[in-house]
C-alpha cells in the first residue's frame, strides 16, 4: 500500500509540469505557423525567428512574394510600395491611349511581338517645368505607361489654374506627398552663399551650370528650350562631373559609362528616378505579359525558311550559320550602329568617352 500511494503521489506532482510543457510547445508550433502562413514572405516585425540580414544577403522585406496556391504567382516577386496613391489619376492630366497593334498606317507591322494589353490612359508628364514658384507634392501614383512612379503636385500660387496649377512630374527616389520642388528655368534667384544650395534639392530643376559636380540628376534635356531627353526610367540616374571654364559645356556621366558634353543652359532635375527595385521584380507568367500588351516572341529556327534566315530544315538546327537577327544583322558583337566612330565624321561629337564594351566592360571599367 506504502508504494502504491508514493508511486500516486509521484504521478500527481509530475503531471502539471508535464501539461505546462506540452502547452508551452503548441503556443510555440502556433505562433511558428502563423508566422509561416502569411501570404507575404517576410516575416512580421518583432519575430524571434526573423533572419539576421548581412552584407551577402538580399533584402526579402522590399518585394512582396505570395503563397503559391496557383503556378502562376509562385515565381511572382513585386516591389513593395505602400506609399502609392490608391485611386484614379486626374482626368484632366490624362488622354485616351489608341493601340495598333504595332502596325503602321498601311496596316503592315513595324514592331513585332506587340499587341493586346490591358486599356490604359496616358498620364500627361511635364518634362519641361517653365512655371516658376514652389509646388506641392499631393500624392504618388503608379503610372502603366512607363516604369518610374510619378507625382502629382498642386501650384501654392492661388491664381494660377487649369494645367498650370495640378501637373504629373516624374517622382524623385525618397519623395514622398508634403514635400515642396521649384522649378529654376526661366531664372535663379539673386542670392549667394547658403541660400543658392537650397535650391539644390531632389525634385527641383536647375541648369546645369548652377548644379555643383558630383550632384546626381535626372531627366536632362539637350536643348536649352528643350523638353528631358534622358534618364527617365526607373532607378536611372546621371552625374556632373566637370564644367567648362569656357563655360558653354558641361560633362555628364551617364548609368552606362558614357561621359557626354552637355550644354550649360540645359536644365536636368536634382535626384534619382523613383522606383529602384523595378528591375528586382518577377511577372511570373506568360499571361501578365499578355496583359502587357506584348505577344509571344518566336525563335528563329522554329519558323520556316521565308520567315527567318534561321528557319527551315530538319530539327532544331540553323544550319551552321552565324547567329542574325531576322534581318541579317549579326548579333554576336558585331558594331551595327553608324553614327559613332566607324561612322561619319562629326555624328556623335558630343561624346567625349564612349560606354564600356567587351573586355573593358568585363573588367569593370567605367
Amino acid at each position: 500500500m506504502l508504494c502504491v500511494r508514493a508511486l500516486r503521489t509521484f504521478s500527481s506532482l509530475g503531471a502539471p509540469s508535464s501539461s505546462r510543457a506540452l502547452t508551452q510547445v503548441f503556443r510555440t508550433t502556433n505562433a511558428t505557423n502563423s508566422v509561416a502562413r502569411t501570404y507575404a514572405t517576410h516575416f512580421a516585425s518583432g519575430s524571434k525567428n526573423e533572419p539576421k540580414a548581412t552584407s551577402l544577403d538580399v533584402d526579402t522585406t522590399i518585394f512582396k512574394t505570395y503563397k503559391p496556391v496557383s503556378p502562376g504567382i509562385r515565381h511572382l516577386r513585386r516591389p513593395i510600395n505602400d506609399h502609392l496613391y490608391q485611386g484614379k489619376p486626374v482626368r484632366l492630366l490624362t488622354a485616351c491611349l489608341r493601340k495598333h497593334g504595332g502596325r503602321n498606317s498601311h496596316g503592315r507591322i513595324t514592331v513585332r511581338f506587340r499587341g493586346g494589353g490591358h486599356k490604359r490612359r496616358v498620364r500627361l508628364i511635364d518634362f519641361m517645368r517653365t512655371e516658376p514658384g514652389e509646388y506641392d507634392v499631393i500624392r504618388i501614383e503608379y503610372d502603366p505607361g512607363r516604369s518610374a512612379h510619378i507625382a502629382l503636385i498642386k501650384a501654392r500660387d492661388a491664381t494660377v489654374e487649369g494645367k498650370a496649377k495640378w501637373k504629373y512630374i516624374l517622382a524623385t527616389e525618397g519623395m514622398r506627398p508634403g514635400d515642396v520642388v521649384q522649378s529654376y528655368r526661366m531664372g535663379m534667384p539673386e542670392t549667394t552663399g547658403i541660400l543658392r544650395t537650397r535650391t539644390v534639392r531632389p525634385g527641383n530643376v536647375l541648369p546645369i551650370r548652377f548644379i555643383p559636380t558630383g550632384t546626381v540628376i535626372h531627366c536632362v534635356a539637350l536643348l536649352p528650350t528643350g523638353k528631358a531627353l534622358l534618364v527617365r526610367s526607373a532607378g536611372s540616374f546621371a552625374q556632373v562631373v566637370h564644367h567648362d571654364e569656357s563655360g558653354r559645356y558641361s560633362h555628364v556621366r551617364l548609368q552606362s559609362g558614357e561621359i557626354r558634353q552637355v550644354l550649360q543652359d540645359c536644365c536636368a532635375t536634382i535626384g534619382r528616378v523613383s522606383n529602384l527595385n523595378w528591375k528586382g521584380r518577377k511577372i511570373g507568367k506568360a499571361g501578365r505579359n499578355r496583359w502587357l500588351g506584348w505577344r509571344p516572341r518566336v525563335r528563329g529556327v522554329a519558323m520556316n525558311a521565308k520567315d527567318h534566315p534561321h528557319g527551315g530544315g530538319r530539327g532544331k538546327s540553323k544550319s551552321n550559320k552565324h547567329p542574325v537577327s531576322v534581318w541579317g544583322w549579326a548579333t554576336k558583337g558585331k558594331r551595327t550602329r553608324k553614327p559613332g566612330p566607324k561612322g561619319p565624321k562629326n555624328s556623335n561629337k558630343m561624346v567625349i568617352r564612349e560606354r564600356p564594351r567587351g573586355k573593358e566592360k568585363r573588367a569593370g571599367g567605367s
